[in-house]
């Protein structure tokens, strides 16, 4: 049995916690499910404690951003549900691990992988002293250098080192019985697939769960898994590109056994993969066995734009790593630099170095927005496409009602598609929905181009399996296997699929060869009609309005562990697209309208919103920029705004409840 507990009517995201034991069972189990309840009502996140690993399906995994494994033991999953697990993380979503979550699952190798090492031994309960290796993510921030604690301290069969990030490491001088020497990790993070992990080998005893440093650190590392606070991923320091003076150095015990090192006054160093644009904060692992000294962040140039300085101190060794931090201010962009003043001789190395990202760069993996890449243009694709419908002639006539400040683009044009992606991430939507009409077609030869494009900005692409000829039931399937094997490795892959028009198929009975691990959604709030679906859209704008069938559809997909993912939209007008058509028009009211689509789909507390659309410039749905334009409708007065401001009103506005509605996810591109 699966039991939500409410977190408070302020709480804006679900964390699943599992402590389900086939093996040893901790007595600290009911203290940890009580302050991960206590945390969530504190920190805006609803808790669902439970034991019953039916709760491991890819429709019922869907409603969470992080999945807490509290002491788990023993072989806890079936195949199905490990396969259900495998894809939640890998698609996105987050894991972690606490203390005996390590003796769990020795025969799956995707958990050793997940979890970063699997349980050895330990020696018997005993205080101990943490070094805390890295202090710039969000479970280790509030801790000094060093904390002494008790607890159960435990080895692991190897070292995660090399594939994870660690962040406290266990002083063995400080205690007896260990056994992994001078580099004992117990505390660590590290990116799986498109999801995150985190583990941490600290709270046996119950005692723990009271403790407000140990309270801190695992909410720390529920709001990373979760995707809420951001942990940037470091820069190695001598993955400098140009620099002067500078040099690699070894140093074992350093991230890659390397710093950027020989850093005397005046020398700098360049890193062109890193952009300093939206960066807030900068964050170093440094060591100084010489004068220390500033480093000075920049951008562009050796001489750019001044962002911020940070002093360097001595730490009494050149293996001895310290994090020192900044904030940064000012809006330039271009790449990373580093300039190092000081006094004479050698005055530090870095390890790593990482910059935190603007707030406004962040984005919702549970706002997606269906986009349309079937546009062509003669300078592009030899001719027009989708832009002539209803008899017209571009480029200064085309079939829509409103006129993008694009002009008609082609969906193939790579500086559309960059411009696309920036404004997604403006409106702060985590995922678009990428309107799919058959294998080989125009839409299927463009999706890597787009992929590559929303990974950049952090945007997740899902599939939007539209009625092509012939689709069938069986065709779906195989369409569903298609797009996973043609595009599942990539980061910004999505394995959730919208099927427009469902209910002209009467039988999906082949979907229970995908459901395992994939999200289906039907389009319809009939439950009678969504047997072997994942859930439930609407995708309808005009529906939206008056939201019919929402509540009950609402409550039958939380009953039955399933994704409710309603669709909201500015409004609809096609009469240019459409000459003659009865269909009915919702006007835009100057924003009226789409707040109230946004309220109706939030008050039926989904899993998912949809947002019909981006860009069906026919169905004048659009989020996209659209200018005023002499025979066409506009943005102006949207929200009181005009001119420039009214162009990207629809953007800002969806910022505005993607804000209200969930907290939102630090995007995960470079």
């Amino acid at each position: 049995m699966i039991t939500p507990v409410s977190a408070g009517a302020d709480a804006t995201y679900q964390v699943l916690v599992f402590s389900k034991t086939a093996g040893f069972r901790h007595d600290s189990i009911p203290a940890g499910v009580e302050a991960v309840r206590s945390l969530g009502a504190a920190g805006g996140f609803t808790v669902t404690a439970t034991e019953d690993a039916g709760a491991f399906t890819a429709a019922n995994l869907a409603n969470y951003r992080a999945v807490v494994f509290l002491s788990t033991t023993g072989d806890v999953l079936n195949d199905g549900q490990q396969a259900a697990l495998q894809s939640y993380v890998d698609g996105g979503g987050g894991f972690v691990g606490v203390h005996a979550a390590a003796d769990t699952e020795y025969g799956w190798p995707y958990y050793g992988q997940l979890v970063g090492a699997w349980f050895k031994s330990h020696p018997a309960i005993q205080q101990a002293v943490i070094r805390n290796e890295d202090r710039s993510h969000p479970a280790t921030a509030h801790l000094g250098a060093t904390w002494t604690r008790t607890d159960e301290w435990y080895d692991y069969r190897t070292n995660p080192r090399p594939n994870v990030k660690v962040l406290q490491t266990l002083d063995e001088s400080s205690y007896t019985g260990g056994t992994m020497g001078a580099d004992h990790p117990i505390t660590w993070y590290h990116a799986q697939g498109n999801g995150r992990s985190f583990y941490t080998g600290l709270g046996h005893t119950a005692e723990s769960y009271s403790d407000g440093n140990f309270r801190q650190l695992l909410l720390g590392g529920i709001r990373y898994a979760a995707g809420v606070t951001a942990a940037p991923a470091p820069i190695e320091g001598e993955a400098y590109t140009s620099g002067q003076g500078v040099q690699i150095a070894d140093h074992a015990p350093a991230s890659g056994g390397k710093t950027l090192g020989y850093i005397d006054n005046g020398d700098w160093a360049g890193y062109s993969q890193v952009s300093v644009a939206g960066a807030k904060t900068f964050t170093a692992k440094v060591s100084s066995a010489g004068a220390g000294g500033t480093i000075q962040i920049r951008a562009g140039s050796a001489t750019g734009t001044l962002l911020g300085t940070v002093t360097v101190p001595v730490t009494g060794g050149w293996e001895n790593f310290q994090t020192v931090t900044t904030t940064l201010t000012g809006t330039a962009t271009g790449p990373l630099f580093l300039v190092f003043t000081g006094g004479a001789g050698s005055l530090f190395d870095i390890d790593t170095l990482t910059l935190g990202t603007d707030a406004a760069a962040r984005v919702s993996p549970n706002v997606h927005v269906f986009y349309y890449p079937w546009y062509g243009s003669p300078s592009v694709s030899g001719a027009w496409r989708h832009w002539e419908q209803g008899g017209h002639t571009p480029p200064a006539d085309i079939g829509a009602d409103l006129y993008p400040a694009l002009g008609p683009y082609d969906s193939g044009d790579t500086a559309a598609i960059d411009q696309h992606m920036k404004w997604i991430r403006q409106s702060g939507a985590g995922v678009l929905v990428y309107s799919w009409w058959g294998r080989g077609g125009y839409e299927d030869a463009l999706a890597r181009r787009v992929m590559d494009a929303a990974q950049r900005e952090g945007i997740k692409v899902a599939w939007h399996i539209e009625p092509y000829a012939n689709r069938t039931a069986a065709s779906v399937v195989s369409d569903i296997q298609y797009l996973n094997q043609t595009y599942g490795a990539h980061p910004a892959f999505r394995n959730a699929f919208y099927v427009f028009e469902s209910l002209k198929i009467t039988d999906w009975t082949p979907l229970d060869q995908v459901t395992a691990t994939n999200i289906v959604l039907a389009q319809t709030t009939d439950t009678s009609k969504i047997a072997h679906f994942s859930g439930m859209y609407t995708y309808d704008a005009i529906a939206g309005a008056t939201a019919p069938g929402w509540q009950q559809a609402a409550a039958y997909a939380k009953q039955h562990n399933l994704v409710w993912a309603p669709s909201v939209g500015p409004g609809y007008i096609d009469d240019r697209a459409v000459p003659g058509n009865t269909t009915p028009t919702l006007t835009r009211d100057n924003g009226a309208t789409y707040d109230k689509e946004w309220t109706n789909a939030v008050n039926t507390a989904p899993t998912w919103v949809s947002i019909t659309s981006f860009n069906e410039w026919h169905e004048g749905s659009v989020l996209e920029p659209a200018v005023a334009r002499s025979g066409y409708q506009s943005f102006e007065g949207a929200y009181g705004k005009t001119g420039a401001a009214a162009q990207t009103a629809y953007l800002d506005r969806t910022r505005y409840w993607v804000e209200r509605f969930q907290p939102l996810s630090a995007p995960t591109g470079s």
